[in-house]
């Protein structure tokens, strides 16, 4: 019976060390090489890295790397349509949790998504001999090694190593960070950050920060978020087999300038999302005051399934294009009963057409938020006034 424990004898929680390995090796060759590297060309890796990854995910996974690039391609181009491949949004929650790889496969036969989105992928000779012309293969050598290796524990270890993607990159990414989480970015499509610390799935449970900034090596962007993808990145980087081509633009703040200037403008409008964030949180203690007041002299129906303040901050760092014609009922009714709401609201909306306004000239819009500025310091709304302040000392970091 010795023969059935494999080369390798562990204790019971060795192999469950060894299964949490194997699956984060792939979880690691996911998010780097395809994802980051492949997809979004967000850095360079050395040719024996790149090749170790490719031989990796043919043994435990059988994805191809042009469809699965193409795929995720066509995710960020057609987000939450009818013509998304997974989005919960439109296919619903369950469908795209449970059946995630199902939908990777019916993507998979549409070839006109690789001929359009395909661009840029491996196409040497064991791509197209070994590695996509025998892609299943890679997945029996993966169970024969763990048969040899571990024995009767091997068949646990190879099915854990054979579900892990399909759970939780097809299902819990494309699912769960679409549906539930938090957001730091009122972007223009469903995605959450499903958790902090991205350790489980390598940094993919930020996806929130991921759609919004695509081409992002890095998908951490709060001090208090872990990514560990990035952490292998950067040490791949020390060791000379990587190089980041790009990160999330960051704001740095400087001494106010005294009138806001090309710079100024530049740096509002490469970093749009965060600027509506932090407008949001600045006026934070502003907005629930007012609310407070109005509720206190009763101009404020009581709601109990309603936090306007919480969706009074919502709303600030959204584009009033985005708001459901529910919410558009409410937001109208508290502007209505507060100069200082309604003051609040539209300058924030007033920067959406900012950065929105493609067709004016750098000089105009410089000339508009000059503007913006004068009256936002001119309000007597002391947080708005703060804002404005502040906007005129950022620069890019």
């Amino acid at each position: 019976m010795e023969y059935l424990l494999g080369l390798v004898d562990l204790p019971w929680w060795g192999y469950i060390v060894v299964a949490l390995s194997l699956t984060h090796v792939t979880i690691a060759s996911v998010t780097i090489f395809l994802h980051r590297h492949q997809a979004h060309r967000a850095l360079d890796l050395h040719p024996l890295v790149s090749h170790f990854f490719r031989f990796w995910l043919w043994l435990t996974t059988g994805m191809i790397t042009k469809e699965w690039a193409a795929i995720h391609r066509k995710h960020h181009a057609k987000c939450e349509t009818e013509e998304d491949p997974h989005s919960p949004q439109i296919l619903g929650i369950n469908k795209v949790l449970w059946d995630g790889i199902d939908l990777y496969r019916k993507a998979c036969l549409d070839r006109s998504i690789p001929e359009k989105y395909g661009h840029g992928t491996p196409d040497d000779w064991i791509e197209r001999n070994l590695y996509a012309a025998h892609n299943t293969a890679g997945i029996a050598v993966m169970a024969v090694i763990d048969l040899l290796l571990f024995g009767v524990h091997g068949i646990t270890i190879w099915a854990v190593q054979m579900i892990w993607i399909p759970l939780f990159a097809a299902g819990v990414i494309n699912g769960i960070g679409h549906y539930w989480g938090y957001r730091n970015f009122e972007n223009e499509d469903a995605s959450t950050n499903v958790f902090p610390l991205g350790i489980l799935i390598g940094g993919e449970e930020l996806h929130n920060n991921h759609h919004t900034f695509g081409t992002s090596a890095k998908l951490s962007y709060q001090w208090w978020e872990f990514d560990i993808g990035w952490m292998y990145i950067r040490i791949l980087e020390i060791c000379g087999l990587a190089k980041v081509r790009r990160v999330a633009p960051t704001v740095k703040v400087v001494e106010a300038k005294p009138m806001v200037d090309f710079d100024t403008l530049q740096t509002v409008i490469a970093n749009r999302y965060q600027i509506a964030a932090q407008y949001a949180m600045q006026l934070k203690t502003t907005v629930a005051g007012e609310i407070e007041q109005l509720r206190a002299s009763a101009k404020l129906p009581q709601a109990p399934d309603w936090n306007p303040a919480k969706q009074m901050r919502l709303w600030l760092k959204q584009e009033a294009k985005h708001i459901e014609p529910a919410d558009q009922i409410r937001l109208t009714l508290l502007l209505e009963q507060s100069k200082l709401l309604d003051t609040v609201y539209s300058m924030r909306q007033e920067l959406s057409q900012l950065w929105e306004r493609s067709s004016a000239s750098k000089e105009q819009l410089l000339k508009q938020l000059q503007d913006w500025c004068k009256r936002a310091e001119a309000s007597g709304i002391a947080s708005l006034q703060e804002f404005s302040q502040q906007l005129r000392g950022y620069a890019m970091a």
